[in-house]
């Protein structure tokens, strides 16, 4: 094991200063909406909006002066990058911080704002870490790895501590995965504490790095995720002897599953996740027969979300809730047809947002078009009703449907 509950209980009294004890509330309408009893752990609302800082002021704090005088390296897709920034600034070191170069603005311009050297460079964390590496050997700076280390993973295990403090009777923690540093923290503190606790994982299906390394398979790994923070190709030297044996699942949530999470934590519990953070509420949304009954504990585990990417998840989740709906009319070409169409609609209760009348298409008749329209209604059977009006009203209507997604376990 890379620490012990010891590590874990010396690394909270050297954080205690500098970090926030979030708090772990019940959550009676994620429970309604599940079936389980909901706990959420508040990690995203730590002066950098992420669990990160827990393991990097445990790191920082053990160099010696030498090495402060030396500066620090880390590579990070962002929570990573502004908790090392932030603090090493306050602790009087310097720091380069190298992010893969798709990283969300809001993230680069934080870590830079945070007083942080930053450098973009590849097109992964597993990119970003062979320039860190170099900073270490041509320039010798220390690396603080965002999940390999020992004061890393104590740090976060802190977590573990408090959760079963302010929830002692929880049957289940459910914790996202990237490098298996927060899990590897969490699992050894909570095990320790209550041995009978049981511990699953979350990694995005696009990243199924963990998973792979502890199933021995070769799922592809790599590609767009909104769970960008964790989305790692390689899992920790030391966290993956620990996710071994104390990790008793780990499941993987694809990208729709991960932007309803979002959604769900920004319409319900009125708090911002990011597609990471929002990992294990993905997991008991998309499985709830899974958890049901049981008492659950959730590590929202950052919250630094681009706004945009938020703005966009919320409309797609109106979209799959059929609470935006777009239809496709066949209409004939001649004056009116729009404003009959645009009668009908306001008379169903439907909100128009938007319009395209389409007439060169080589597969509608030379005097007819196709109306696009896309509208707001109250719910799912309201966008039912309109449908058949409009087809009662002897138009050939067609929905213009997205998927919706779903979750894998393994």
């Amino acid at each position: 094991m890379a620490v012990t509950l010891a590590d874990i209980e010396a690394a909270r009294r050297v954080i205690a200063s500098s970090t926030l004890r979030t708090p772990c509330l019940p959550s009676s309408r994620l429970s309604t909406l599940t079936g389980a009893d909901i706990c959420v752990k508040y990690e995203n609302l730590q002066a950098t909006g992420s669990f990160k800082e827990r393991g990097a002021i445990n790191k920082l704090a053990s160099l010696t002066d030498a090495e402060k005088r030396r500066g620090v390296v880390a590579m990070s897709a962002g929570n990573h990058a502004q908790a090392v920034a932030y603090h090493a600034t306050r602790m009087g070191i310097a720091s380069t911080i190298v992010m893969p170069e798709p990283t969300p603005y809001v993230k680069v311009a934080a870590t830079e704002g945070h007083g942080a050297r930053v450098v973009l460079h590849g097109e992964s964390v597993s990119d970003a870490e062979e320039r860190a590496m170099r900073f270490v050997a041509d320039d010798g700076l220390v690396l603080v790895h965002p999940y390999d280390d020992e004061k890393v993973i104590a740090g976060q295990g802190t977590i573990g501590l408090e959760l079963l403090e302010d929830a002692p009777d929880l049957d289940v923690l459910v914790v996202p995965i990237g490098g298996g540093g927060l899990i590897s923290g969490i699992a050894t503190a909570a095990k320790a504490l209550k041995p009978n606790i049981e511990i699953i994982g979350v990694e995005a299906l696009l990243y199924p790095s963990m998973a792979n390394a502890v199933q021995g398979k070769q799922r592809p790994v790599g590609g767009t995720t909104i769970a960008e923070g964790i989305a790692v190709k390689n899992v920790g030297k030391l966290t993956l002897p620990t996710v071994k044996k104390l990790v008793s699942e780990i499941l993987l949530a694809d990208e729709a599953a991960l932007e309803r999470a979002v959604n769900t934590f920004l319409t319900l519990q009125k708090t911002m996740a990011e597609g990471a953070g929002a990992a294990g509420l993905a997991a008991v949304l998309a499985e709830p027969a899974r958890f049901k009954g049981r008492r659950v504990g959730l590590v929202l585990c950052g919250g630094n979300i681009d706004p945009r990417v938020a703005a966009s998840i919320m409309v797609r989740e109106l979209e799959r809730d059929d609470r935006i709906v777009s239809y496709r009319i066949a209409i004939q070409d001649r004056p009116g047809m729009l404003g009959l169409i645009s009668s009908l609609l306001g008379k169903l209760g439907a909100n128009i947002l938007e319009v395209h009348h389409r007439r060169l298409f080589l597969d509608m008749p030379a005097r007819g078009a196709r109306l696009d329209v896309t509208v707001e209604t109250r719910d799912r059977a309201h966008a039912m009703s309109i449908e058949r009006a409009l087809k009662a009203e002897g138009y050939a209507v067609e929905r213009i449907d997205t998927g919706a997604g779903g979750f894998e376990p393994i």
